[in-house]
């Protein structure tokens, strides 16, 4: 089975809404999200996701050790104003790099995740297809 990892710094809202929607989307690839300094899952991140009916439980914000590359076939990273994660070797890459919802300001903040996560719903079909008739 192919494995995808979704790659930023904090592992609170890009990557995390990715890995979300990515298992929603496809059983056929295993999905894993992580930053280089991770912190916590955003609230908004559970709203914006039961919006649409797809499950977040279990999301939990991981750093790169807690992953086991070996599983891992590509890595998206989706950091676009900071400097994203050193990826492992030897693996396909995409890079997304998308706007931090985080960093919206307050009145604006659950738009801005909703924009992330309706970018990311139009991005990974594609990808997942894609991924799917490589590996």
């Amino acid at each position: 089975m192919a494995g995808v990892l979704f790659l930023c710094v904090a592992n609170s809202a890009r990557s995390q809404l990715a890995e979300a929607i990515a298992r929603h989307l496809s059983s056929d690839v295993e999905m894993w999200s992580a930053g280089s300094h991770p912190s916590h899952v955003r609230p908004q991140v559970f709203t914006v996701l039961h919006e649409e009916g797809i499950d977040a439980s279990g999301l939990r914000s991981k750093g790169l050790l807690d992953i086991d590359l070996d599983e891992i076939d590509m890595v998206v990273t989706l950091c676009a104003e900071e400097k994203c994660p050193i990826l492992p070797p030897n693996k396909v890459h995409v890079s997304w790099p998308l706007p931090d919802p985080a960093s919206a300001p307050p009145d604006e903040s659950l738009e801005a995740y909703r924009a992330t996560r309706d970018e990311l719903l139009r991005r990974l079909p594609t990808l997942l297809n894609d991924l799917s008739v490589k590996l």
